[in-house]
């Protein structure tokens, strides 16, 4: 195998699509990596930095939706979404949350590829395929890839919304980020007049931190608009 080949990560729990898929992406020269749930899918997109992922949206452990905003706190590779769902709502739903592309099952696999070299060359030109956001002060160390918050040597133990909210401010440092943009970004479009969710995380999050809310160092808040963490 070609090690400078585009690497491919396919996110799917039906055992015949990654099949399906896993000798026609090596008969044309891909690197493949292949992943039956959610979870397995994110672990495999921090360790083997694929250039492209193709993703379904029903997934056993989780809804596929929820995969692409997680990864998104990261990651801008390009994602190609598969689903047997052809509603349109489904399809504004996961370009909104991100995909580069959408296919509905059955697919014929030229298509497929088309599409696929198509997101590739975009991804190349954008330059998506860069390492993941970092961030340590040599007291709190973030690693968004990972998930990981280590404070002061310690492991902090992180809800998904919690690490989705410090993850959102982290990388957009020195940047005011409004309530709404986060609130859209973290829970969905349907909850940016949800505040109370917010401060609720934003309250654990501090606490967690250590982060005194009168004198913060991380979590800074500006009154009425929204949140900034400090650009290093």
């Amino acid at each position: 195998m070609n090690p400078t080949a585009p690497r491919v990560l396919v996110i799917d729990d039906e055992a015949q699509i990654r099949r399906f898929l896993d000798i026609g992406l090596r008969a044309e020269g891909y690197q493949v990596f292949l992943a039956a749930t959610g979870e397995e899918g994110l672990g495999l997109a921090v360790t083997q930095s694929p250039d492209l992922v193709i993703l379904d949206i029903g997934l056993p452990d989780r809804e596929g939706h929820d995969v692409l905003r997680e990864l998104r706190q990261w990651s801008q590779v390009p994602v190609l979404m598969l689903s047997v769902r052809d509603a349109e709502a489904e399809k504004v739903k996961a370009l909104d949350n991100g995909a580069n592309d959408y296919v509905t099952k059955p697919f014929g696999i030229q298509e497929l590829m088309a599409r696929l070299r198509v997101l590739l060359r975009q991804g190349a030109k954008a330059g998506q395929s860069e390492a993941p956001v970092r961030y340590d002060d040599g007291t709190l160390s973030i690693d968004l890839a990972r998930r990981e918050a280590i404070l002061e040597g310690q492991a902090v133990a992180l809800t998904r919304k919690e690490f989705a909210v410090l993850s959102l401010l982290v990388r957009h440092p020195g940047r005011v980020v409004s309530q709404q943009q986060i609130l859209r970004e973290v829970w969905g479009p349907t909850h940016t007049h949800d505040t109370h969710y917010l401060r609720i995380v934003m309250g654990k999050l501090r606490q967690k931190l250590g982060d005194d809310p009168s004198a913060p160092r991380w979590l800074k808040t500006e009154p009425g608009v929204g949140y900034r963490f400090p650009a290093s």
